[in-house]
């Protein structure tokens, strides 16, 4: 008996089609089919709710794919942009085996409904153009880009023409540049109305030691910051600082990753052997887009030959990222430090030694910058590493900041003296100024700058002394410069969270800390200690303290944020104890007297506060800006603490 024919309802209507799909998914099922399973569930989670707050309807999923439908273009690019704005934050504060890409794909056009399902020509081709997009990015259709041109704020590159498998006619297709991308490496983009340029964002990853010896490891870290300081000097170019980059030593990462991390768009790599007198250096250019060596060359010489090694390493970056240098640029890149190379190598030992901020490391880092100096007394770098060297100690309590102001400001002005163009030499001289409550140190900060347009340091110095000031918006820019350069810097991290904190944006300080806590976990959780403190929510600033006492159990920060929660909550055993220990060190006055206010004991607390301004180490700006002193601005003896420092950072004072 034949069938009944049942009519199928369908429906030929105007919709916006998108299509997504996870960069190597296939090969993530391959290789663990259950951790492959567990990444698509959060992925699931994560995008459909950003489907519904811009109306879109989900037609179906295929695999690891999703297909959306829209009434509206606008709201289709829109969600398509903020999908990737979400994974590209997302990827940034996750751990490597839970982080997706996706590329995503947007059509306009007919289609025909069958069932809940759609189908047609625009369905196929939406489909086509999602494998178009780069990793983490978006291209649209011409007949997208005509609807949402002038209604979008990010820019759109046309791709070359390319007649896409299984549609008869040619189809126009525009790629969406991120607001987190440079548009230099668009494949396919269309030369025509588009300014190709070469991306101007650098990273120059830790060389990697070769060398028979491990003890050589300080080379190999000095060739990397050698490297990275010269490139710096050059004004066409953005270039990441070293704290960032040292995150990197040890570490596999593909190129694309890094460049996803630290939004550049070439790497320099390469390695260092050290035998005796003689190295050989090896160094590649990695174009982060293809993943592809533009150049890559080897140096063989002696210790003697290396700042010419270095010279010619980085003018052939500087020539294939076909950046124009000044005459300025050319002699600060072929500037030698000095002729002595055991003082080089003293000054490399110090800096190696130097960053790893504990105590006797610093202290053996001061040791080999004297040594430098003692080889060659005309060594500039060297001068300012004692100063910076002297600053260190201090601001970590391990020597009073009166002898590291006397000793750093006479070894900066030294260095300053043999080489007025050095950005370091300034910068050193700022710091010990600041540390001294001096006015004249953002001119120092600022000279610093203007010698070094990549010196993030410098920023960092800028957006700590503006916000002392009060110009909490200039303050911002300056320290948003700083986290651009250097952003897996703890001080970039966590002072760019409480600025906008201190700006009256809890939201957007509670979004930056969110995405820095897994790059500095222990200065974002003392942020949101003192944080979750000011707002009067005991509960949340125990989960921050206890995160603290895992992380760094007996560091200062720990002891003071311990202390002033034990304080406010009534615990006055535990918050004397923390007194006890603070005073163990140097340089804490301020802080114990902190924990005294919060206990209520305000002449204790003013007894030290004063204390502390004589030795300059009041913080200012905790003073002016943190609710936990809102009770006592008004005292007399705070508006006069004040006054005095209204003179240094040039800020008025409310009636």
């Amino acid at each position: 008996m034949q069938k009944p024919v049942v009519a199928v309802s369908q429906s030929r209507r105007l919709a916006a089609v998108m299509f997504t799909d996870i960069v190597g998914y296939t090969a993530l099922t391959q290789l663990d089919e259950a951790q492959s399973l567990r990444v698509l569930d959060r992925h699931n989670r994560l995008l459909r709710p950003v489907f519904i707050r811009f109306q879109g309807r989900e037609v179906k999923t295929i695999g690891d794919s999703f297909l959306v439908e829209f009434e509206s273009a606008l709201d289709a690019v829109n969600c398509a942009v903020e999908i990737q704005r979400l994974l590209n934050d997302y990827n940034a504060s996750s751990k490597e085996e839970w982080r997706m890409v996706l590329r995503i794909g947007v059509h306009l056009g007919d289609v025909v409904d069958s069932e809940g399902d759609i189908l047609g020509d625009t369905v196929n081709i939406a489909s086509r153009i999602q494998p178009l997009s780069q990793p983490g990015g978006v291209c649209v259709s011409g007949q997208v880009y005509d609807q949402v041109r002038n209604k979008v704020r990010l820019r759109m590159v046309k791709l070359e023409p390319i007649q896409l498998k299984g549609v008869s006619s040619q189809v126009d297709v525009y790629k969406i540049v991120m607001p987190w991308e440079d548009d230099s490496h668009i494949v396919g983009a269309q030369s025509e109305g588009v300014t190709r340029r070469v991306s101007n964002r650098v990273a120059v990853l830790p060389f990697v030691n070769m060398s028979p010896s491990r003890d050589d490891e300080y080379f190999a870290d000095g060739i990397t910051e050698e490297l990275i300081d010269r490139l710096a000097h050059v004004s066409g170019l953005e270039v990441i600082a070293r704290t960032s980059i040292m995150t990197y030593k040890g570490e596999k990462k593909k190129a694309s990753q890094v460049a996803q991390e630290l939004k550049v768009g070439f790497l320099v790599e390469g390695s260092v052997r050290k035998a005796g007198n003689r190295v050989r250096v090896t160094v590649q250019l990695i174009d982060t887009a293809t993943e592809a060596h533009v150049w890559s060359d080897h140096y063989d010489g002696t210790l003697d030959d290396i700042f010419a090694v270095q010279d010619e390493i980085t003018e052939r970056v500087v020539s294939e990222l076909r950046v124009k240098l000044s005459a300025r640029e050319r002699n600060m890149i072929a500037k030698k430090p000095t002729e002595d190379m055991e003082a080089y190598t003293y000054y490399l030992q110090g800096v190696h030694l130097l960053h790893r901020l504990e105590e006797e490391p610093n202290r053996e880092a001061l040791q080999m910058f004297l040594n430098a100096t003692q080889r060659d007394p005309r060594y500039a770098a060297a001068h300012a590493g004692i100063c910076v060297s002297y600053a260190y100690l201090a601001l970590h309590g391990y020597v009073p900041f009166a002898k590291a102001i006397e000793e750093g400001r006479l070894a900066a002005l030294r260095a300053i003296q043999l080489d007025p163009d050095l950005a370091v030499s300034h910068a050193a001289l700022a710091l010990v100024m600041f540390m001294a409550d001096e006015r004249e140190s953002v001119r120092e900060i600022r000279r610093a700058i203007e010698l070094d347009p990549n010196y993030s340091d410098g920023y960092l110095m800028l957006g700590v002394w503006l916000t002392s000031a009060g110009n909490i918006q200039e303050a911002e820019a300056a320290l948003e410069k700083a986290y651009a350069l250097d952003p897996l810097n703890p001080e970039c991290v966590t002072r760019l969270g409480v600025v906008y904190y201190y700006a009256g944006d809890e939201k957007k300080a509670l979004e930056h800390w969110k995405r820095t806590m897994s790059l500095e976990p222990y200065r974002t959780h003392a942020a949101l200690s003192m944080y979750y403190m000011g707002k009067g929510q005991y509960e949340d600033a125990e989960k921050e303290t206890r995160e603290l006492e895992h992380l760094g159990p007996g560091l200062s920060e720990t002891l003071f944020c311990r202390g002033v929660l034990a304080a406010l909550t009534g615990d006055q055993k535990t918050a004397r104890e923390m007194i006890a220990e603070l005073d163990k060190m140097q340089n804490m006055a301020f802080s114990s007297g902190t924990i005294h206010l919060a206990m209520g004991e305000k002449e204790k607390f003013f007894e030290l506060m004063l204390r502390s301004a004589k030795e300059h180490t009041t913080n200012i700006s905790l003073i002016r800006w943190d609710p936990l002193f809102a009770d006592v601005r008004s005292d007399p003896r705070v508006k006069e603490l004040l006054s005095s420092y209204a003179t240094t950072f040039g800020f008025q004072l409310s009636p």
